[in-house]
């Protein structure tokens, strides 16, 4: 069951592949990830960070399908800036704040997929909840009608008769502290239509 997942994840991928942007890319788990989901193909990777420190750091690694990105050299970092700014001048974000924050790998992630450039972003390798959270929140905001912003892990423990063939979801367990009956109604209808829309 869980390599027909992984199979059908591939596939699915093949067919609509996304391209997905990693910020943490000082971090070697995150550039191993890189590699290994480039090489099979499963989505197109802008890291944000260097190539060549990151070729250094794993050296046994093919970074070659990778796409890196830093906002120093950005062309259209200026424009990102103002998107920024705009979305933000209502709670008090001067151009000047929206200038450096585009620069921190984290909001210069976020912002490609704003601007439609990624599809998605994935961290939290090296960032706490609330720092990955935080642009996301600011940026992308959530989806209408979402009550609470809560946050699940997919697990997937090969040769276990536990879970569905192995597969978990886990929730919440890094956002809502002490959630009230309310919320973990929320938290449970929430997690139950992403493990839907991920598992089928």
């Amino acid at each position: 069951m869980i390599v027909d997942f992984i199979n059908s994840i591939k596939v699915k991928a093949a067919n609509n592949k996304k391209t997905i942007v990693l910020p943490e890319g000082r971090s070697r788990r995150v550039l191993e990830a890189a590699s290994e989901i480039s090489c099979e193909d499963v989505a197109n990777i802008i890291v944000i960070g260097d190539r060549e420190t990151a070729e250094a750091k794993v050296p046994d690694f093919d970074l070659d399908k990778v796409v890196f990105m830093h906002p120093s050299s950005f062309g259209r970092l200026g424009e990102m800036a103002e998107t920024l700014y705009e979305l933000r001048k209502h709670k008090g974000m001067t151009r000047e704040e929206a200038d450096l924050l585009v620069q921190d790998p984290s909001y210069f992630g976020m912002m490609l997929v704003k601007m439609g450039l990624a599809d998605g972003l994935v961290a939290g390798a090296v960032h706490t909840t609330a720092d990955t959270l935080r642009p996301a929140l600011q940026i992308l905001k959530t989806k209408p009608g979402t009550r609470l912003v809560s946050a699940y892990m997919l697990m997937i423990v090969p040769n276990s008769d536990k879970g569905s063939s192995g597969m978990f979801l886990m929730s919440d367990c890094a956002l809502n502290v002490s959630p009230t009956p309310e919320e973990l109604s929320e938290i449970a209808l929430s997690s139950a239509e992403s493990w839907i829309q991920l598992t089928g």
